[in-house]
């Protein structure tokens, strides 16, 4: 599970990083995520994952309709919000989750998640300047809120998919069906990368296909509280490395706003 935290960790900076050396064609990061994650499925779950169910069963479209477009709607955050911000506001999600699983697959709703729920988003409103005077949430802003949400609904249907599913198949969706969404608009300007970009990018998308395999794997054996906490640790760790490697500011009341979604957010998990 911490190997999986630097992974996604990793990818996310790296991500940043292109931005920094000119790739700003999003939708071309997107599809390098994809294609790696694809190949990687293939030749790590060769006899597990199940491709004929990526087009006969309808959930699976859903999810990899929905987890591929938030793959890209997360990465722009990232690139046009700054990483750390990005990632915090993303964060949110598993309060979202939480709620939309009490209304989706009826769980019971406790009363100290709601109480979580509301530090999380009290931080939210603080970290995006909803309750200043003097600045205003930003578009972008905007557009991570939209990824956590868009997050909190693939946790849902995973959730759901998992009864008849493997995990491989499930993660494959998104690959599959991201890469129809993102591979059209990656191509219609398509730039000349240079070696280095080139590199990054194929290691931004390898960062991810391995992070993603060893949370799958670390959960096999970690309670769910353990295995969430621990990946509470990006956030961190990708706000760290945006003040370092980026220079990325956080006012004292944008502070505080992270550390009640931290807050917020790894207690609802370690709730559920």
């Amino acid at each position: 599970m911490v190997l999986s935290t630097v992974c996604f960790t990793a990818n996310v900076l790296l991500v940043r990083t292109l931005s920094e050396l000119g790739l700003s064609n999003v939708w071309l990061v997107s599809v390098a995520r994809f294609v790696v994650g694809l190949v990687f499925i293939a030749i790590v779950y060769r006899r597990e994952w199940r491709p004929r169910h990526l087009v006969t069963n309808g959930k699976l479209i859903e999810r990899g309709l929905a987890g591929g477009f938030g793959v890209y709607v997360t990465y722009l955050a990232v690139v046009k919000a700054g990483a750390g911000r990005a990632t915090f506001i993303n964060n949110t999600y598993v309060v979202w989750g939480a709620l939309l699983a009490a209304w989706v697959l009826r769980e019971q709703l406790r009363r100290s998640v709601i109480v979580s729920s509301v530090i999380a988003l009290a931080g939210l409103g603080l970290l995006t300047n909803i309750f200043s005077a003097e600045s205003h949430p930003t578009f972008y802003d905007g557009v991570a809120v939209c990824s956590a949400l868009l997050s909190a609904y693939v946790v849902v249907t995973i959730r759901q998919l998992h009864a008849t599913e493997h995990s491989s198949t499930i993660f494959a969706a998104q690959c599959l069906y991201g890469l129809l969404v993102c591979v059209g608009p990656a191509l219609y300007h398509p730039p000349v990368l240079p070696p280095l970009t080139l590199t990054l990018l194929l290691v931004a998308g390898l960062s991810a296909a391995v992070g993603q395999l060893a949370m799958t794997r670390a959960f096999r054996d970690l309670a769910v509280a353990e295995g969430s906490l621990l990946q509470m640790l990006v956030p961190l760790g990708v706000a760290v490395g945006s003040v370092v490697f980026f220079h990325e500011h956080f006012s004292a009341h944008e502070v505080a706003g992270a550390a009640l979604i931290l807050a917020g957010t790894t207690f609802t998990a370690l709730r559920r």
